[in-house]
């Protein structure tokens, strides 16, 4: 499937590649087809959840661990059960980043991760109570940076 993206132009995805969101996601249930998109040269940075129905929405994501090596929200199964079962390393989790003009303002959403079976490319976004929707990483992202 070839689309024109916003952010990164003409493409081409595999339909292979395509994740089927069950509900959509959080703000927008009518889109429910999306592709990871990631820089390979990057391993575990920024990647990219792009619409496949909305060539002009795309999604920063990024593990949660990254931000926050504790991440664990408790998760009742029956909100998984749509995905399928999950077998070994099927499971990935992602967290939205927030990119505000102020840039000292960036934060990821760990209240509302998104859950993605690779193995059966089916995902959904959960509400994981007990953390912030708005997590600021401005200064820890400065501090690694600094540290490289």
């Amino acid at each position: 499937m070839e689309i024109n993206s916003r952010i990164f132009g003409q493409i081409c995805i595999d339909d292979s590649k395509v994740l089927h969101f069950v509900n959509g996601i959080v703000g927008f249930p009518q889109l429910t087809e999306f592709a990871l998109i990631h820089d390979q040269e990057k391993e575990g940075g920024i990647q990219w959840l792009q619409s496949m129905q909305e060539p002009q929405f795309a999604l920063p994501v990024v593990n949660p661990l990254m931000i926050m090596p504790e991440y664990n929200p408790q998760v009742e199964d029956e909100l998984l059960k749509p995905l399928g079962s999950f077998e070994n390393d099927d499971m990935l989790v992602l967290v939205t980043i927030t990119v505000p003009s102020d840039l000292t303002k960036m934060s990821v959403n760990l209240q509302g991760p998104i859950v993605i079976n690779a193995a059966t490319k089916k995902a959904c976004q959960i509400i994981a109570e007990g953390y912030d929707v708005k997590y600021p990483i401005y200064e820890l992202l400065q501090s690694r940076k600094a540290g490289e």
